[in-house]
């Protein structure tokens, strides 16, 4: 199956790289099952920032992991970068993600038997890439950690490994970069110093960025702010803002 669909389905100024129509999810079993996406209808377009913002149990996050392909809608359209991911099975989508989608969580998600340069390196050998040791070594001296190639999470502070984390969502040069929460475990001269680099990123790579956040200032850093409520749009929240 053609798992590509013409951008004409969606209108925009711009091409669309995450394009999503109608999704609902729901999470849990029998009585305990919740409907935390209703009707989500959202376009973000190629090179965008789109901040997320809204209340704790609003479904900001798990809009996100639906744009990731790392929860599936119960319906709905999810077309990421001109892919639908309905027509791909759960291996094809993670080779996709793999190669498109970059992650940072709020939990660095580090393997602590493996030094920074093997936690960015081992996946990109996974996924088959044959200079994998030499490009994560280039992305850690991006993220201001060549110093540190060869220190194991434990010997790291807490801003050092988010940005091996970082480096390890750059390493694949994804269209798509999505973070939730990323400096929820940090103090806050470290997450500045965190959210300064993803935006740096972001600039220098033209990629389309995510970020689920519950700090408004660092919303407005992007060139679009959406709210949930409840698991809806708020439809008052989706204008463009002023931030520069």
């Amino acid at each position: 199956m053609d798992s590509r669909i013409e951008p004409s389905q969606f209108s925009g100024l711009a091409p669309d790289t995450i394009s999503i129509k109608d999704v609902n999810l729901s999470l849990g079993t029998g009585a305990a099952r919740v409907h935390i996406l209703k009707d989500i209808s959202l376009r973000v377009a190629s090179g965008e920032a789109l901040g997320l913002i809204g209340p704790s149990g609003s479904g900001k996050s798990t809009l996100l992991m639906v744009m990731a392909g790392l929860e599936r809608p119960d319906s709905g359209e999810v077309v990421v970068n001109g892919t639908a991911f309905n027509a791909l099975n759960e291996d094809a989508l993670a080779r996709f993600r793999g190669r498109q989608v970059g992650i940072v969580f709020q939990s660095f998600h580090l393997i602590p038997t493996m030094t920074a340069l093997e936690n960015v390196a081992v996946p990109l050998e996974l996924a088959g890439v044959a200079d994998a040791a030499a490009r994560a070594e280039q992305e850690l001296i991006s993220v201001g950690l060549g110093h540190r190639l060869h220190h194991y999470p434990t010997q790291l502070s807490g801003g050092e490994q988010q940005r091996v984390a970082l480096a390890r969502a750059l390493a694949p040069d994804p269209a798509i970069l999505v973070a939730d929460e990323p400096t929820g475990n940090l103090d806050e001269a470290t997450g500045k110093q965190i959210v300064d680099l993803i935006f740096t990123k972001h600039a220098e790579r033209g990629m389309t960025l995510v970020l689920v956040t519950h700090d408004h200032s660092l919303a407005e850093r992007c060139d679009r702010v959406v709210r949930l409520r409840s698991g809806h749009i708020d439809d008052t929240s989706a204008d463009r803002n002023t931030a520069s």
